[in-house]
């Protein structure tokens, strides 16, 4: 592959080859409260209660009364 980063082959077609971007990779450890983790935790947290409250409106009863009566 030459510096203009196309090559042509036998017949004189272009191949073209995308640039790779540079890796990244993050070497320290991620574990415990750190800003992913907090991220993750309270979206998973808004899908709970928003789902809590579609089950009470399904239902017409809170989700403890639910279970009481199964």
């Amino acid at each position: 592959m030459n510096r203009n980063s196309y090559v042509t082959e036998d017949r004189g077609r272009l191949n073209n080859y995308a640039i790779e971007p540079k890796m990244y990779v993050d070497s320290t450890q991620q574990f415990g409260f750190n800003k992913y983790a907090e991220l993750l935790n309270g979206r998973l947290a808004m899908i709970g209660f928003v789902s809590l409250i579609g089950f009470e409106l399904i239902t017409k009863q809170g989700l403890i009364s639910w279970f009481a009566h199964l």
